[in-house]
């Protein structure tokens, strides 16, 4: 089996869902979640693995923060629409970072955070299209997508 820790997730999570725990349901959620892996497999994932266990839980951290803060600025924007002047735009950032699953995460990052749409990804100018709703400074986007996140997912990934 060469993705225990996935398996043994699905299946988990096949049994939660199905809200009980029986022997069949046990046998049919283990196939189906080795099947799964089996496809898994047939899609040749790159080899990825997370080299600082340390820095990618304070970066957990760290964009739980800025969720909860972007939460509170989106609601003032859209309770208090006259509060101030408010642009929304794209804006293409440089990217240094290569790995797939640390681009991955960025993206994951960036979209989970409320006022913030990964549009896209250019892999040949390695370059990411983000449409922000309170885009203010250019520059301090820039310097807080690559200083807070990018910086870090590169120690985690590369």
């Amino acid at each position: 089996m060469p993705f225990p820790v996935l398996t043994a997730t699905l299946l988990a999570v096949w049994l939660i869902l199905n809200e009980s725990v029986t022997p069949g349901g046990i046998l049919l959620g283990g196939v189906l979640s080795m099947i799964a892996v089996r496809m898994l497999l047939a899609l040749d994932p790159p080899k990825g693995r997370i080299r600082r266990v340390q820095v990618a839980v304070k970066l957990v951290f760290l964009v739980l923060g800025d969720i909860i803060r972007s939460n509170r600025t989106v609601a003032e924007i859209i309770l208090r629409p006259d509060s101030g002047k408010r642009t929304a735009g794209f804006l293409l950032i440089p990217l240094d970072m290569r790995a797939p699953y640390g681009l991955a995460a960025l993206a994951c990052i960036i979209t989970a955070t409320p006022g913030t749409i990964w549009v896209e990804y250019d892999s040949v100018k390695h370059t990411i299209l983000l449409h922000i709703l309170d885009l203010v400074e250019e520059q301090v986007w820039i310097d807080t997508i690559k200083d807070r996140y990018e910086k870090r997912l590169m120690e985690v990934f590369e």
